[in-house]
């Protein structure tokens, strides 16, 4: 433990800081459908959704999950399509194939009971530091940490900790903090406590000091410093990918999906046809029809783009202009099979995962063309 975290952990009182924030979490948390019970399975699903998501965001997500796979068993045994079906919209959907991936291995090694050793949690697939010790704190109740964004916020704040919280590396201090501070009595509500109280009242930017519970015990508001923590460096700018892409239909009102690859970025998911287009020289539509020409050997006609958006990803954009069009002949059946294609009717597209980007490209077809 370095010298300045030290010398700040010395100066709390940590029974009263402990009893302050629990108190407060009690009579004041958010009635949330994973705190009904502290079973593991709900827990797990819960965190990882959380990730990178806003709880208003996730509530809906969490209740249809829970609906659709009610117990581990039962997600353990779903089939893949449904499962992406159910996360469709979320995003990040490496996180509910790594879930599945280690839900089946709790299934099969630990007879479906979720591991309560850091040793065993850690070794399943897509569990990290964070969501192993929040499953082992709110589920089972050991004093292990569970350092999220809002923990490290609250903590940067109590202890002014000013280590740039973007570098990895930061995340032990933080731990280290967690495992001096944590109630052993209730770990649970310590835990949740803090990452609510980073949700609600120490919020970034300008935090609610005022109506903080723990306010007293803030080395960073008695200092005045509280807005200026945490440190966090910028992180590099995205980069901007012009995207063509098409709404293709056919004489039976069917239109004409595309399957991704099985590794990459939103892998099997269900798509348009599109094209990236890193060439400013063709014009978009002419560009799309010699692409899709070249790929599936037919060729395409396409009327006016319909809709132009941007989705922002953390290290890219996609700018997307969108088409609506038809094919001049039809695609062999081999190639169609091939290259993961599919002719689905408006109510089978329903069915399939598409990314965002894509939900929001059918949107506006939707409404751009009534359905005709």
């Amino acid at each position: 433990m370095n010298d300045k975290l030290e010398q700040s952990l010395l100066n709390i009182d940590k029974e009263s800081f402990q009893n302050d924030l629990i108190d407060w979490f009690e009579a004041e948390q958010r009635n949330l459908p994973w705190r009904e019970n502290k079973d593991p399975y709900r827990v797990w699903v819960s965190e990882i959704m959380l990730q990178q998501t806003r709880v208003d965001t996730v509530i809906p997500y969490f209740n249809r999950f829970i609906e659709w796979f009610p117990t581990l068993d039962d997600f353990a045994e779903a089939d893949e399509e449904k499962i992406l079906k159910a996360w469709e919209g979320l995003g990040y959907y490496s996180r509910v194939r790594n879930l599945h991936s280690a839900v089946k291995e709790v299934k099969e090694i630990y007879n479906s009971v979720v591991p309560d050793s850091p040793e065993e949690i850690s070794k399943l697939k897509g569990v990290g530091p964070y969501t192993a010790g929040a499953i082992l704190s709110i589920a089972y109740g050991k004093p292990e940490p569970a350092v999220d964004g809002n923990v490290m916020r609250v903590l940067s704040r109590i202890l002014i900790i000013d280590e740039d919280i973007a570098k990895p590396k930061t995340r032990k201090t933080f731990e280290k903090a967690v495992r001096a501070l944590i109630s052993h009595e209730n770990p649970s509500a310590f835990n949740q406590a803090l990452m609510e109280l980073g949700a609600l009242i120490c919020t970034p930017g300008k935090p609610a000091c005022l109506l903080c519970p723990v306010q007293k015990h803030c080395q960073a508001f008695a200092a005045g410093i509280q807005t200026e923590l945490p440190v966090k460096i910028q992180k590099k700018k995205t980069r901007d990918v012009p995207i063509v892409a098409a709404v293709l239909k056919n004489e039976r009102d069917e239109f004409l999906i595309h399957k991704r690859s099985s590794e990459g970025l939103l892998a099997n998911l269900w798509e348009f046809p599109n094209y990236e287009m890193h060439t400013s020289i063709q014009p978009k539509r002419a560009f799309f029809e010699a692409s899709f020409l070249e790929s599936y050997k037919t060729g395409v006609k396409l009327s006016d783009s319909f809709t132009t958006l941007d989705h922002v990803f953390s290290h890219l954009v996609w700018k997307i202009d969108a088409y609506r069009g038809s094919l001049l002949t039809n695609i062999e059946e081999s190639v169609m099979k091939e290259q993961n294609l599919k002719w689905v009717s408006k109510e089978e597209l329903e069915q399939y995962a598409f990314p965002v980007s894509h939900q929001k490209i059918w949107k506006s077809y939707q409404q751009t063309y009534v359905m005709d």
